[in-house]
């Protein structure tokens, strides 16, 4: 693995690692000043949020209202700046356990996330 796709990979993992912490400000730490993150709702694109007041907001409503929240990676791929982990989201909905698969698609730029895009089956 060349020294690029070891830095994009150990940044998506500590950035995944604090994500399933819920921990916001270790998160946004890992994020650029102009990070970009799109969301997997609503329906059928998602709602886009740049930069870090408006992501920061959007992970705090995210673990307020998921607080069992889990992320756990299947598959990481990285090539260079990007990096694709396949994923198993899960938590308790309407008291039952419930999961859902997905993609994430990351750009690492300096070592730091510059943008998070999010993609779902189903």
């Amino acid at each position: 693995m060349n020294d690029n796709n070891s830095l994009t990979t150990d940044t998506v993992n500590a950035f995944n690692n604090a994500f399933n912490r819920h921990d916001v400000d270790e998160v946004m730490k890992l994020m650029t000043e102009d990070c970009i993150f799109e969301n997997t709702n609503p329906a059928p694109d998602g709602a886009r949020y740049e930069g870090q007041q408006a992501v920061r907001s959007c992970w705090e409503k995210f673990f307020s209202a998921n607080p069992d929240a889990s992320f756990e990676a299947e598959e990481v791929i990285t090539a260079d700046d990007r990096c694709i982990v396949r994923w198993i989201y899960r938590k308790t909905r309407e008291g039952h356990t419930w999961h859902l698969r997905g993609v994430d698609i990351f750009r690492v730029k300096e070592g730091k996330v510059a943008e998070k895009l999010a993609y779902v089956k189903g």
